[in-house]
């Protein structure tokens, strides 16, 4: 289902041969425009909810079943990082993520995280995917919470979960994050890449 306020999207998809569901423009976030659908009366019987974001369109399988099995292992948000390489790690466009011991979200930024002062070039970087999968219980407490300051900093929708307590389970990929369309030059990116997979080109 794609959820999205804008009728010319809907038709799109529709055309397609696809379904879409009109939301109000009053979302402030991907987060919360699912929230207002799940509520919709033909979704009430789902206990898990799915939200790839629409500026994902290359987004691996894998990052998707990562983040459904985080929450089938108890953490009631799932999300997934792939590896960065360092000479990306300052890019603002790419969310970094730094985790503990058992996966679970520590912090989301934009900034290059963790930080390397010694140089030592044996840091690792994980860069977010715009997928997350939530229980239902968790999807309305998040969207319940009032906004975090870092969120706010950051302009990062998940950090206002983990300001509150929230754990943000992550499935991490060894391979890198497909590119996502953050910039004009990632629309042009992206376009040609999937005309090349309608072609059966690899991109």
């Amino acid at each position: 289902m794609v959820a999205t306020d804008a009728r010319e999207i809907a038709a799109q998809v529709e055309r397609a041969g696809y379904e879409a569901i009109l939301t109000t423009t009053r979302p402030e976030s991907g987060t919360e425009r699912v929230a207002e659908v799940v509520v919709k009366k033909e979704f009430t019987g789902f206990d898990l909810v799915l939200n790839v974001q629409g500026d994902e369109p290359l987004v691996a399988a894998a990052a998707l079943s990562g983040a459904l099995a985080r929450v089938a292992g108890g953490d009631p948000i799932g999300t997934a990082a792939g590896a960065l390489a360092p000479e990306h790690a300052a890019d603002p466009s790419r969310v970094k993520v730094v985790c503990d011991a058992r996966g679970r979200a520590q912090y989301f930024s934009r900034a290059p995280i963790p930080f390397d002062r010694d140089g030592t070039g044996d840091v690792h970087y994980h860069q977010h995917v715009g997928v997350y999968a939530y229980t239902r219980e968790a999807l309305h407490r998040w969207v319940g919470l009032p906004p975090a300051p870092p969120e706010r900093w950051e302009r990062l929708e998940q950090l206002r979960p983990l300001w509150h307590g929230m754990t943000i389970g992550v499935a991490l990929l060894s391979e890198a994050v497909a590119r996502g369309v953050d910039t004009p030059d990632d629309v042009e990116w992206v376009e040609a890449a999937l005309t090349r997979q309608l072609k059966g080109v690899s991109p």
